[in-house]
């Protein structure tokens, strides 16, 4: 039985993944179920084993393109490093979903506003949390006089997460922009503007 639980699992994976992509390169409006179906080789009835509409399939991947990221920030705050170390972290965090899951990251940032009200709770209420806990980390900062008194730490976090998720335009066009060099760059910028 766990068998087929693993390999259920694996087959919801591999949906997603397709809607994931399908979305990241189509656009929600621009995309079918038709498409969906095309891409996994399967006939179109299929996936409604899985998904019951488009609309939930964008839900699922923007849940997975958030997923994570609440959990990690988390971790690195509890961490005992200085705040740079912290920075560095959740930039290298952040950019990093960028290399392992980009569908799902260019499907959160872009596509996620047309989703319905009513579906958009879990997804806005782990984006709030996220912006909230960097907003802590630069507040203890503050306080330790490790970045400038002067320093709005709401309006520094929103800065800091909307600089990385605007990788997400440009990243894998050139190779030699690595997600290590993108994330040591943006850490050195953002602490040079908000250091002490």
């Amino acid at each position: 039985m766990k068998r087929e639980s693993g390999k259920a699992k694996r087959r919801q994976h591999e949906f997603l993944d397709a809607a994931a992509a399908v979305f990241a390169a189509k656009g929600y409006h621009g995309a079918t179920t038709g498409d969906i179906a095309a891409r996994l080789g399967i006939k179109q009835g299929s996936l409604y084993y899985y998904f019951r509409s488009k609309e939930e399939a964008l839900e699922q991947v923007c849940l997975v393109g958030v997923k994570g990221f609440v959990q990690t920030i988390e971790d690195i705050t509890a961490s005992d490093v200085s705040l740079r170390e912290k920075i560095a972290r959740t930039v290298a965090a952040h950019l990093g979903a960028l290399a392992t899951r980009k569908d799902y990251v260019v499907v959160f940032l872009d596509q996620r506003q047309h989703l319905p009200p009513d579906r958009r709770g879990e997804i806005l209420a782990q984006s709030r949390r996220y912006v909230q806990v960097i907003e802590d980390i630069l507040k203890s900062g503050r306080d330790s006089g490790e970045i400038k008194s002067s320093t709005d730490p709401r309006l520094a976090a929103l800065n800091l997460v909307g600089l990385c998720n605007s990788v997400a335009d440009w990243y894998g066009h050139d190779p030699k922009l690595t997600i290590e060099l993108i994330g040591k760059n943006i850490t050195n910028m953002f602490i040079e503007g908000v250091g002490a």
